[in-house]
Formats: structure tokens, C-alpha cells, sequence
């Protein structure tokens, strides 16, 4: 096995976690809390202790592990830090997006390798964000960089505080209730197999009652006021030692620490530095982010640029200084009084007058932030132009004059910036669509279509961009600007200042905005979500041969009606639900290969001979499986010459990846669970070529 190097600044998630009260009060009875601590342990006034924080998104551990294809005979839970910007409520569902950010050689010894995160509630506050440092033991001396030093030093002095407690002997049955269930915690027989006389203490149930310690001596009873918690795990611990937590106060709102065996004065976690104080003012701010924003010489796009530089960002204004239809020589004048405004702010900005119309304009405007920034986080596509007419009196160089702003711009200037954006693992893009696209207006075809296409321009580059953190929408302003100056009367455009549409593009240019595929009008103080939804409509015939035209007909209304429409993520699930449709209703595949698997390692055993010869005529093809849970895995099977081999670990270049929970897996190859509503519900993960899944059923008689 070999670290998975492409996995680096690839995206982990959305992973989300329901939880209740119940899950907050187990926790806490997991890392010792009882009686004493009521506010943690009674759902009358309940508050939630901060290190429940990690427990609750354990399934991102799990997800880093695989991604990262650290080998899970060596690994370990090295470092921990836990940034706190809210408190946590006792109930809600967390949704967690991260990423593998490093890997770091220690040759010999072996690698680290670094993840981060960061976790929201569905009150859409940012709670907490987490770096994980995992240590493989036997993953290292691939030539890659040193880690950097740890500089936290522990006073060489009497600690401020000392807190003394006694985890039970049973602490680990209780712990592993709230997400770690790996048997190194639970089953002698394993512990002994890999080197320990019984079971062990997890690692981040000492974290929890270090934190509970931090708490008592610093902020007792108030749990909303923890910072940060960061340490290093460095000793195992037998449940029922003994361990006391020692706390050095340093500079006001800081302390170090360090958790003990108290049996044996091994120092278990180390390094630990602790922060509190009040929260933090929760305004959004893009100090040293870099924005791009075309058309930025006026209307909505010199007050995106305005409110972004006022919030610290760094600006590249874009503006040719043309007519309202395009035409013209241009002029620097708009985008260099802009760039006066925020430099009279106190803010940074270059201004650029590249034409977005071309692919040459787009690659300068993005170098003249590279050139001036170092980087690229932003982008607002705004620059755009109006040529009216009705249809037939649309010539031809009416038509792609404003697709070439405002369609083809849009591309020339995204394409270069995503790049840039990929690199850094990081970026923002707004697409700037209209009323008049979504829901059409007389005269425009040309805008219309240039408009209702930078939506679909959207729906493909969230996807692309998902896996590098880079989150796309669409926002559709209804505001006065040069375009509409003298067509609307001035009460009106009074009432459609630029300044109302602002708000809803600064949070989707946000860190803090976890969205990315969304259209949303916006427009006098009144902002609304747009979507494309899909009806289930009605099947006609049986999918093996083409229905009438009066078939058709005579089933007009239920083909029409919206009634139960839904979103799609993407074409694959549209595809899969008309797939579904077809499965007989109320019946379940059976096993046809004799007797129920029971293992997931059984499956890929039994697979070379389930292979259904017929149809595996001719055809080559690499499956993977990534099979997550406790006797889970990665195999991979090829099929050739009508043939399969299967193999455990990971091949570099599959067809398809299926990921899937091992006890679903284990229930769809048994039958018991529909292909297709596992996929359309979520419990089946398919990435690469999904029609070619469908293959699966076809070749292997289970």
C-alpha cells in the first residue's frame, strides 16, 4: 500500500449527523460527566461540552483514512485542533466539508497525514473548524517534505491547576456509543493480536475529559465561551487509570496543558493549548481574499466591489468603459473611480479593462490578480451589455454580440480563474443571470438565452468544482444599473438600488457559505430561491417498446402535473430515476447464487465465480469498491476475456468507484435492498462512469 497522492485538496464530503439531546448527554456520560455536571447531562437547560465537537463528525475521520489509503495497521490519532466560531446546540444536523491538505515524511517512523474541515449547523452558523493529524506508522519514506515544528512548550513550572479524575474500567463500553466503535477499544482478543495486554482507551475520550478539566478551572459553566482545544496524543492509557490534567495560565485568554497517568507520570496528550473568551463578533469578512469582478465600473458591480474591499478584500476592478450595448472604444474612467473609492476606503484594488468577449481578455484579467495578489478566491461575473429587439428583427450581430458578453464571457474569464482556484484548493464564483432568462420577457431573446445558459453553465461547473472546495451560484438581481437607467422611472429605481442585491452575493462569496448549484433572485429587500424541479410523471408501456401518440394523449395530465416534483443533484440521478421506474413495484431481487453472503469479504471471494460468462463476452472494464464500516474495505475486480479477478486495495484508473456502507452493500448483493433506491436515496455512492454501473447486476449472479 502506498498513500493516495491525488487525494490532496480533493473534497470529503458534505458529510451530515442528525443528533438530539440524547447524543449530546451520552457523550458527555462518555467522557465522565455525571451528576456534577447536570448542564451537560440533564436535557433541562442542556449546553453541549465543545470536544463532542470531533466525536460527532467521526465519519470524516473515517472518510480521510480511506481517502487517503493510510495503511489502518499502523495508523494513529496524532494531533488535534478544534477551532469554536458558535456554540454548539444540543440538536440539529451538522453538515461537514474538509479535505486532505498535507503529507508530511518522518521516513522510518513513518507519515502524517493532515485533514481539515470545517462543520456547520442547519441553523446555518459556522460551528467549529477541525485539523486531524493521523500518524501512519508504516507509511512513510515516500520523499516527501519534513513537517513543520510543533512550538508549544509547557511551562517549566508548577501548573495552575490540576484536575484529578478516574475513568471507569468500563469507560470505553460507554464512549464508543457516540461514533468510535473500532475493536482495539472493545475486544481483548484483537488488542492482544496488535500488541496491547487488554483494550485501550480512545485517545479522544481522555480529550473529552481533559476538556471538561479546561472547563472546570477556566470558564466553569460556560461552555460557549472555548476558543480553541489543540493537542498531541502521545502515550496509550488503559481504562481505570487514573489521570490528572495539569493547566498553566499563560497570556489572558490562553492557557497550556497536559493530561498525566497518574499511575505511571507518562504524559498521555501533550502540547495542548487551550483559548477562551467571549464569541466573537459573527460578521462575515474576506480579509486576504482576492475578488475579480467584471462590468465592475458602475451599478451592481462597483457596489460588489465596494462592500467586498470594505469587508478586507482585495479587488481587481474589470471594466472596458463602453456603451450600454457594447459599442464604443471604451474608457478607463468608470473602473479607475471605482478603484479611487476603495483606495479612499483604505482599501486594495487594480483596475483591468481586458474585454471579457475574448479568451485573451479573460486570461489577462485573471493575471492582473495573480500579478497583483498572488492568488484568486473570487469571481463575480457582471460584466454585460443590452441589445433589444424582437425576434425577427434580430440580426444576427445583435444575437452573439450579448451572448459574447455575457455567455462566453463568463467562460473566458471562469476557465482561467478555476484554474487558479483549483490550485489553492479554494474559490467563490458568481454567475449573474435574469428574470428575463428564467421566466422569459418580450424582446430579448438574445440576453434571455445568453442568461438562462450561464445556468446551465453552473449546474456542470458545481460538480467539476465540488471536489476543490470551489462553490458556484447564480444570483438573478432585479436593480437599477446603466442597463436599465433610462428605461425605469426614477421612484423606481430608487427602490432598486444595487445596494439591496449586494447582501446575497457577498455570503455566496463567503467562506462561511457551504452552498454551491443555487439560483436566487434578488431584488428590493426581497431575495428568493429558484429551482428546476422534475415531476414523476407517469410511465407508459413497458420500456421494451415505444408507446403511441395517443397513449400519449390520453395521458397528457398526469405527464404534466408538478405534483410531488423534486431537485436533481445532477443527469445521472434523472437517469436513475427513470431506471427505477421500471423495477417491479414491491419486489425484491433475490439471491440467485446460493445462499446468503454474510460477509463483505465473501462477496469478492464468491465474485470470479458468480461471473455470468454470457455477458461478460467482450467486455473490459475495472470495478472499484470502497466499502466503509467495521469489516469493510477496498477490493477491485477486472473483468476481460470473460474473466474476473479481484484484488484487495485500490487500482489507480477504475471505470467506476461504487462506495457503499458495508451492511447495505452486504443487503443489496442479498437482495434485500433495490439497486436503484439505494442510489436515489443516498445509501449507494457512485463516481466515474455511473451508466456503466449498471452493468454490476448483468455480469455477477449473486
Amino acid at each position: 500500500m502506498a498513500l493516495n497522492m491525488d487525494a490532496i485538496g480533493k473534497g470529503i464530503g458534505p458529510l451530515t449527523k442528525d443528533y438530539d439531546w440524547k447524543d449530546v448527554v451520552l457523550y458527555a456520560l462518555g467522557v465522565g460527566a455525571g451528576f456534577d455536571d447536570l448542564n451537560y447531562t440533564y436535557e433541562k437547560d442542556l449546553k453541549v461540552i465543545p470536544s463532542f465537537s470531533i466525536a460527532a463528525i467521526f465519519d470524516f475521520l473515517g472518510e480521510t483514512a480511506a481517502a487517503s489509503n493510510v495503511n489502518l495497521a499502523g495508523i494513529l490519532h496524532g494531533e488535534q485542533d478544534l477551532i469554536f466560531h458558535n456554540p454548539i446546540p444540543s440538536s440539529g444536523t451538522l453538515k461537514t466539508e474538509g479535505r486532505i491538505t498535507h503529507y508530511y515524511d518522518k521516513g522510518e517512523k513513518g507519515a502524517l497525514v493532515v485533514a481539515e474541515s470545517d462543520t456547520r449547523h442547519s441553523n446555518g452558523k459556522k460551528l467549529f473548524t477541525n485539523t486531524i493529524t493521523f500518524f501512519g506508522r508504516l507509511d512513510g519514506g515516500f520523499g516527501g517534505e519534513e513537517a513543520p515544528k510543533n512550538t508549544v512548550s509547557i511551562p517549566d513550572r508548577d501548573p495552575d491547576f490540576v484536575i484529578e479524575d478516574n475513568p471507569s474500567p468500563d469507560q470505553p463500553l460507554i464512549y464508543r456509543l457516540s461514533g468510535d466503535i473500532f475493536q482495539l477499544h472493545v475486544d481483548p482478543e484483537f488488542a492482544r493480536m496488535v500488541g496491547f495486554e487488554k483494550p485501550i482507551m480512545h485517545g479522544l475520550c481522555t480529550h473529552g475529559y481533559a476538556c471538561r478539566a479546561l472547563m472546570k478551572s477556566l470558564v466553569p459553566g460556560e461552555p460557549e465561551k472555548v476558543r480553541r482545544l489543540t493537542c498531541r496524543f502521545t502515550k496509550t492509557l488503559y481504562p481505570g487509570e487514573p489521570i490528572r490534567t495539569a493547566i498553566w495560565k499563560t497570556e489572558g485568554g490562553r492557557a497550556l496543558w497536559q493530561t498525566i497517568n497518574a499511575k505511571t507520570g507518562d504524559v498521555v496528550i501533550d502540547k495542548g493549548v487551550f483559548e477562551y473568551g467571549d464569541i466573537p463578533e459573527d460578521k462575515i469578512r474576506f480579509d486576504d481574499r482576492v475578488a475579480i469582478i467584471t462590468g465592475a465600473g458602475g451599478g451592481l458591480g462597483r457596489v460588489y466591489a465596494l462592500e467586498l474591499a470594505k469587508r478586507g478584500a482585495k479587488i481587481v476592478i474589470n471594466d472596458v468603459g463602453g456603451a450600454r450595448d457594447g459599442t464604443g472604444d471604451g474608457s478607463g474612467g468608470p473602473a479607475d473611480k471605482v478603484a479611487k473609492e476603495i483606495e479612499e476606503l483604505g482599501g486594495e484594488a487594480v483596475v483591468n479593462y481586458d474585454t471579457v468577449t475574448t479568451v485573451e481578455g479573460g486570461e489577462n484579467i485573471v493575471k492582473t490578480a495573480i500579478d497583483a495578489f498572488g492568488r484568486v478566491d473570487i469571481l463575480i461575473n457582471n460584466a454585460g451589455i443590452l441589445r433589444d429587439k424582437s425576434f425577427m428583427k434580430m440580426e444576427p450581430e445583435n444575437w452573439h454580440a450579448v451572448l459574447d458578453v455575457h455567455l462566453n464571457g463568463a467562460y473566458n474569464v471562469t476557465r482561467p480563474a478555476f484554474q487558479a482556484m483549483r490550485e489553492k484548493g479554494y474559490g467563490r464564483i458568481i454567475m449573474t443571470t435574469s428574470a428575463a432568462g428564467l421566466y422569459g420577457n418580450f424582446g430579448q431573446t438574445n440576453y434571455s438565452s445568453a442568461k438562462m445558459g450561464l445556468v446551465g453553465f453552473m449546474n456542470t461547473l458545481k460538480l467539476e468544482g465540488n471536489k476543490y472546495n470551489i462553490k458556484v451560484n447564480t444570483v438573478a438581481p432585479v436593480a437599477a444599473s446603466r442597463l436599465t437607467a433610462d428605461i425605469l422611472p426614477p421612484d423606481l429605481m430608487e427602490k432598486m438600488k444595487p445596494e439591496y442585491v449586494a447582501p446575497i452575493v457577498l455570503y455566496l462569496c463567503s467562506e462561511e457559505c457551504s452552498i454551491t448549484g443555487n439560483i436566487y433572485n434578488a431584488g428590493m429587500g426581497a431575495y428568493n430561491r429558484v429551482a428546476i424541479m422534475t415531476a414523476p410523471g407517469t410511465i407508459l408501456g413497458d420500456g421494451k417498446a415505444a408507446v403511441a401518440v395517443e397513449d400519449v394523449a390520453k395521458n397528457w395530465e398526469a405527464i404534466s402535473t408538478l405534483e410531488g416534483a423534486k431537485e436533481y443533484e445532477n443527469l445521472n440521478e434523472v437517469i436513475g430515476s427513470f431506471l427505477q421506474a421500471f423495477e417491479p413495484k414491491g419486489e425484491k431481487k433475490k439471491n440467485t447464487g446460493g445462499g446468503e453472503i454474510k460477509s463483505v469479504k465473501g462477496v469478492f471471494e464468491k465474485m470470479p465465480s458468480a461471473l455470468n460468462a454470457a455477458a461478460a463476452a467482450g467486455v473490459e472494464i475495472i470495478f472499484q469498491f470502497s466499502i466503509s464500516g467495521e469489516k469493510g474495505g477496498d477490493w477491485y475486480s477486472e473483468i476481460k476475456g470473460g474473466a474476473c479477478k479481484v484484488s484487495e486495495g485500490v487500482n489507480e484508473k477504475p471505470v467506476c468507484t461504487i462506495k457503499m456502507d458495508g451492511e447495505d452493500f452486504l443487503s443489496m448483493i442479498n437482495g434485500e435492498l433495490n439497486a436503484m433506491k439505494a442510489y436515489t436515496s443516498g445509501k449507494l455512492k457512485i463516481e466515474g462512469d455511473v451508466m456503466k454501473s449498471q452493468l454490476i447486476e448483468k455480469l455477477f449472479n449473486f
